[in-house]
């Protein structure tokens, strides 16, 4: 064989191995995927019973409750349309998980439409201030930050 056509070969063969690696890699991703809902959505287009996404908004002010065994907690996720969707997580919550703030819940929608969540994600506004700089002005809290880095250097 000519050395053009082993270029040819090798060259072909090349293409052929990197379209297989990219179609297992969507492949492998294809299940690793978690589609993000907002509660109107939820509502809307409801996704399959048992497939894993997320669910982001708020938490309903007044409807937190922590049930009888003391590590679930049920809650309602509100959207900007007045929807909501029942959420049941079994876990220890996060830090800054609190009724009135911002949520993202992964999991999975149960038969009779609650979500039960695997994992919760507390988010916070700009506003946030950690609990060890709160009273502090930002001054102080400066300083403080300052103190906590020399020793680092």
């Amino acid at each position: 064989m000519k050395a053009k056509h082993q270029r040819l070969v090798l060259v072909i063969l090349a293409l052929v191995a990197l379209v297989g690696a990219g179609l297992l890699a969507a492949y492998a991703l294809r299940n690793q995927a978690s589609y993000f809902y907002l509660p109107e959505q939820m509502q809307a287009e409801p996704p399959e019973v048992g497939q894993a996404v997320r669910l982001g908004g708020m938490v309903a002010p007044g409807s937190l409750a922590t049930q009888a065994d003391g590590i679930t907690v049920t809650f309602t996720v509100t959207g900007r349309e007045n929807s909501a969707v029942p959420v049941r997580y079994a876990g220890i919550l996060p830090d800054l998980f609190v009724e009135g703030s911002g949520v993202v819940a992964e999991g999975r929608l149960a038969a009779d439409g609650t979500f039960v969540a695997d994992n919760l994600l507390a988010k916070h506004d700009e506003n946030y201030v950690p609990r060890e700089l709160e009273g502090m002005s930002e001054h102080q809290a400066a300083e403080m930050a300052e103190e906590t880095t020399v020793g680092l250097e």
